[in-house]
């Protein structure tokens, strides 16, 4: 049986969530077609050059402890993936708590390892929750994943929307697990 953990992952471990990162990049590019930029970094701009300029971008995470929380899990002591999760003022209005960004590496997918995390991070947290995916054919797994695990969760108690979101136009996913 695997261990999973799902821990706030303290600044001297920044470096494991920062390293996996550009692979979540790389997953993301093959569902909304992004390419790299021309020093072959996922990023928008041009400036970031190098992935240790990446790095960098990512710090905002262990800048603000009690607003911006970046879990890391663990799967059998093996870093297996992160769940990045804000608050006020880094979401929308009414919403407590948005998951801003969530990857499973490879190895670890298609074991309920992601479930598993996601519902952990969930329980830590009560309130009016938020989630985007891309509503595009290339993501039906993720589409999937998102309305398997909310559903579950909230057994059924769920709002599901596609729309325009302050990202473009996103799949949201919305519940509120104060009662829980």
């Amino acid at each position: 049986m695997m261990k999973i953990e799902v821990k706030l992952a303290a600044q001297e471990e920044s470096y494991i969530i920062k390293n996996v990162y550009p692979l979540y990049l790389h997953d993301l590019s093959g569902h909304y077609g992004h390419m790299p930029n021309s020093h072959g970094i996922f990023e928008d701009s041009n400036d970031c050059r190098t992935l240790t300029e990446q790095y960098d971008v990512q710090n905002i995470w262990w800048e603000k402890p009690d607003c911006l929380y970046p879990f890391l899990i663990r799967v059998d002591d093996i870093p297996a993936g992160f769940m990045l999760i804000a608050t006020p003022p880094h979401c929308a209005k009414g919403v407590d708590y948005f998951v801003n960004d969530f990857f499973l590496l490879q190895p670890f997918r298609g074991k309920g390892v992601a479930q598993k995390a996601a519902t952990q991070v969930f329980e830590m947290f009560k309130g009016q929750w938020e989630l985007f995916t891309n509503p595009m054919e290339q993501n039906i797994t993720g589409q999937k994943f998102w309305r398997k695990t909310v559903s579950s969760y909230t057994k059924n108690h769920f709002e599901e929307a596609v729309g325009m979101t302050f990202d473009g136009h996103k799949m949201m996913f919305r519940f509120n697990n104060a009662d829980r």
